[in-house]
């Protein structure tokens, strides 16, 4: 948004909470987890002990560094299936149906498969093939045909469903943030001013409209005056807290707090989703990223990467993916299944550590979850996290979508093209196959794809629930904008990162045609 309206000439100033994301932990694709769950670069949100997984409080985490989650994320490139789209249009989000979002999917990309009809070339961000190539991902693209999973010619063009190579935002081996596309293609003088380490506290409104924002910055506050607005793009569980923090949401909920309200929509906070999935992992008879990050070898693979820009410090978080239907009926699919060259497992503290042998993981992710969760203040205190309220499993059939995931994530790993590579299944594990013992496993080892969205969605101006309308401007409120993941209506299929620039990019047409009215 920032880098578009600075492009059309607008005066413009990025205000970022965090530091810059020219670090090398940003840059390198295979140190995203050293920015994860580390408070200098991660918000780590702390949800609400979630009944449906036993009463466990996982951490949400948040980009606090320039580009946002887009400078931390597993860097998987997806743009969700047709169907996302018309539906957010027949919930109320009208222009962006999928024949309308298309034109800006396309603008936002430097695709490296080229141009056509679905897809772009020449824009912000990179969208490349993965350069961590392994045999045995090959042998599962195979082995899910066997399966009777059609092999899509691109899943983010004109066949969204089937199996094929994940795309990954990544320029040359590393990592495309929003920030690296947006800004640092601008010349000098022509991008917007960034102003780091400076956290918004509230946003200043004046007889109904924005006018500023409060900020702390090293210890001191001062209020910053816009002239024509004020856009925010904080994301899905910051983006509802400041508003809240303005006076901008649910007004019994304010006044509770001691918050003037603005302006009362009881749609902020509200809507919260997320994806869910769970994990098969395998030890495998092949060479897998867990050998290579160790030893001799790791260091040939530091070599790789700086002479080559391959190999395994390119990694995203999965190598290979598939969008299918569990069950007939379904208008589109329900379940995305990610394979990976690698496996991790928890150390004593809780860490992530990849594994010691030669091992792959699938990721089974229910695409489209039944509970509705909320983002709520904590105090009226800025600083103060917000409570997060939601059940990643939120109904009997979704627990049942994700057996029957696991079921076509096994029945994958047992066709000839790749069974003889398996040696065994470590998760859920051999003995673990009558219904309701996978049942049990999924409640137990049911994880968060960190894909919130929602809570300040999009809607016609009679849903009372609606906080922005399709032009992303704040209800009620002139010179106002929201544009992240938070307006999303409903999640898209897969990961949502590509969703949320698309929404970014189209939103600074909007915001430029009112400003220029």
């Amino acid at each position: 948004m920032a880098g578009r309206l600075a492009e059309a000439g607008h005066r413009t100033l990025l205000i970022e909470a965090g530091k810059s994301d020219r670090h090398l932990r940003s840059r390198v694709p295979a140190l995203t987890s050293s920015l994860v769950q580390n408070s200098e670069y991660d918000w780590c949100y702390k949800a609400e002990p979630d009944p449906s997984l036993g009463g466990r409080s996982d951490i949400w985490p948040g980009g606090k560094l320039l580009g946002g989650g887009s400078s931390l994320n597993g860097m998987m490139f997806v743009r969700g299936h047709r169907w996302d789209y018309d539906n957010w249009a027949a919930m109320g989000a009208s222009g962006w149906d999928y024949a309308s979002v298309l034109p800006y999917f396309r603008r936002i990309e430097d695709n490296e498969r080229g141009a056509d009809e679905w897809r772009g070339t020449g824009g912000p961000i990179s969208v490349s093939e993965g350069r961590a190539r392994y045999p045995v991902v090959e042998k599962w693209i195979e082995a899910a045909q066997q399966a009777g999973i059609p092999r899509s010619p691109d899943l983010n063009g004109k066949d969204a469903e089937g199996v094929d190579y994940i795309q990954v935002s990544q320029r040359g081996g590393l990592r495309c943030s929003a920030a690296r596309g947006y800004l640092e293609r601008l010349d000098h003088g022509k991008g917007p001013e960034v102003l780091l380490e400076a956290q918004v506290l509230r946003i200043v409104t004046q007889h109904g409209r924005a006018t500023g924002v409060v900020v702390s910055q090293s210890g001191h506050t001062r209020t910053l005056h816009a002239r024509a607005g004020v856009v925010v793009s904080a994301g899905a569980m910051n983006t509802p807290r400041l508003l809240m923090l303005s006076g901008i949401g649910p007004a019994a909920h304010l006044a509770q707090l001691g918050i003037q309200v603005v302006r009362d929509l009881p749609g902020v906070g509200a809507n919260l989703q997320d994806h869910v999935g769970t994990h098969v992992v395998n030890e495998v008879n092949a060479r897998t990223l867990n050998q290579d990050a160790r030893g001799l070898r790791g260091a040939l693979q530091v070599a790789r990467m700086g002479l080559l820009r391959q190999g395994a410090l390119t990694t995203a978080i999965g190598h290979a993916q598939a969008f299918v239907r569990t069950r007939e009926g379904l208008p589109a699919p329900n379940v995305q299944i990610c394979f990976a060259a690698f496996a991790f497992d928890l150390d004593k503290k809780g860490r992530l550590v990849l594994r010691p042998t030669p091992s792959v993981s699938t990721l089974v992710g229910l695409m489209r979850p039944s509970y509705r969760g909320s983002i709520t203040l904590r105090s009226n205190d800025p600083m103060a996290m917000p409570v997060i309220n939601y059940r990643q499993l939120g109904s009997a059939d979704d627990v049942e979508q994700l057996v029957e995931a696991i079921g076509t994530a096994r029945d994958i790993l047992s066709q000839p093209a790749i069974a003889p590579l398996i040696a065994n299944e470590l998760r859920p594990g051999g003995t673990a196959q009558d219904a309701q013992t996978l049942r049990g496993y999924v409640g137990v080892a049911g994880v968060p794809m960190f894909h919130p969205a929602g809570t300040a969605k999009i809607g016609r101006r009679e849903d009372p629930m609606a906080v922005v309308g399709p032009d992303l401007a704040v209800r009620g409120i002139d010179g106002l904008w929201v544009a992240d993941a938070s307006v999303m209506p409903a999640l898209p299929a897969g990961n949502t990162n590509a969703t949320a620039i698309m929404i970014g990019d189209k939103g600074a047409d909007h915001v430029a045609r009112t400003l220029s009215n």
